[in-house]
C-alpha cells in the first residue's frame, strides 16, 4: 500500500514544523516554509510565500492525501489561502486538517468551551479563526477536521524561549492570575493528530490538557521546574472575576494515552 501523502502548510514554524517530525516517518510528508532558508536543501520543503505565491501551485506540485495548516502569517493572505484551499478540497479526494485555537472562545469567559459550543471571539486572532472554521463547516464533513488548540508549551516552544529569556534578563513575565486555562506541550499534540490522520478522524477536536489551571499558578510551576530562579511576575487582571480560556473535549475524546494532564505538561521543563 502506497504512504498516505501529507503537505504541512507552515512547516517551518514551531507547531508545524513539531508535526512534521512526527509525521516523517510514517507518511511522505511535505512541508513549506517561507523566510527560514535553512529547510531550502531538504527535498521535502518547499518555498511557498503566503502572501506572494499561489497556493494551487504548491497543491498541484505535492497533490496530497491529506493537508495541515499551520500557517501563520498576514491575516487577509491566510483567509485568500484557505479559500483556495476548499476550492481544491471540493474538487479533489483530499482531507484537511487545521490548526484552530481555543482562541475561538474568547468572548465567553464565565465556563470552558466544548466542541460544539457557538464561537465567538473579541480578538483578531480569534476572528481569523472562526472565519475559517465556518470556510470549513460548509464543507462536506468527511473533508475537514478543525484541531482547537491551546497555548502550547515545550522546551523549544516561543512561549518558553521568551520565559527563559525574561529570567535571564532579570525582566518581568506577563502572567494572568484571574485567566483558567488548559495547555498542552509539542510533544502530545502532535502524536494527537497523528492518531488522528492514521485514522482518518474528522470533525472539531479540542487537544488540549483534561484539567484546567491558573495561567499564573501553571507559569510559576513551570519556572519552578527550570531551576531556582526568582522571577519578577507582573500580575495582570483583565477583570476581577475568573476568566476561563479553555477548550475541552466532551463529544470526541481521544483514546486514554493520548490524553494529557496540566501536570505533564509541567514535569517536562526540566532545568536547562
Amino acid at each position: 500500500m502506497d504512504k498516505k501523502k501529507i503537505l504541512i502548510l507552515g512547516a517551518s514554524g514551531f507547531i508545524g514544523n513539531a508535526i512534521y517530525k512526527e509525521l516523517c516517518s510514517y507518511f511522505d510528508t511535505y512541508g513549506t516554509y517561507c523566510s527560514n532558508h535553512s529547510f531550502s536543501s531538504n527535498q521535502q520543503f518547499l518555498r511557498y510565500d503566503l502572501e506572494e505565491d499561489d497556493i494551487f501551485k504548491i497543491l498541484e506540485r505535492v497533490r496530497p492525501d491529506v493537508i495541515v495548516s499551520s500557517l501563520r502569517g498576514n491575516f487577509s493572505a491566510q483567509i485568500q489561502a484557505h479559500q483556495h484551499l476548499m476550492e481544491y478540497l471540493m474538487k479533489n479526494k483530499v482531507k484537511l486538517y487545521f490548526i484552530s485555537s481555543a482562541n475561538v472562545f474568547d468572548a465567553y469567559s464565565k465556563y470552558p468551551s466544548y466542541e460544539l459550543d457557538k464561537t465567538l471571539s473579541e480578538s483578531v486572532y480569534g476572528r481569523l479563526k472562526i472565519k475559517i472554521e465556518n470556510m470549513m463547516m460548509r464543507l462536506p464533513k468527511e473533508k475537514t477536521a478543525i484541531l482547537r488548540v491551546p497555548m502550547v508549551f515545550g522546551n523549544t516552544s516561543p512561549r518558553i524561549k521568551e520565559i527563559k529569556e525574561n529570567l535571564e534578563n532579570k525582566e518581568p513575565i506577563e502572567v494572568f492570575p484571574n485567566l483558567i486555562i488548559n495547555v498542552t506541550n509539542d510533544d502530545r499534540l502532535t502524536q494527537q493528530i497523528h492518531y488522528l490522520i492514521n485514522r482518518n478522524k474528522t470533525g472539531i477536536f479540542h487537544l488540549g490538557s483534561q484539567d484546567l489551571i491558573q495561567h499564573e499558578e501553571f507559569i510559576k510551576e513551570v519556572i519552578r521546574k527550570m531551576g531556582n530562579y526568582h522571577p519578577i511576575l507582573k500580575r495582570v487582571f483583565t477583570t476581577n472575576e475568573d476568566r476561563y480560556l479553555a477548550a475541552l473535549p466532551k463529544h470526541n475524546k481521544l483514546p486514554k494515552n493520548l490524553r494529557i494532564k496540566y501536570q505533564e505538561i509541567i514535569d517536562h521543563h526540566l532545568p536547562v
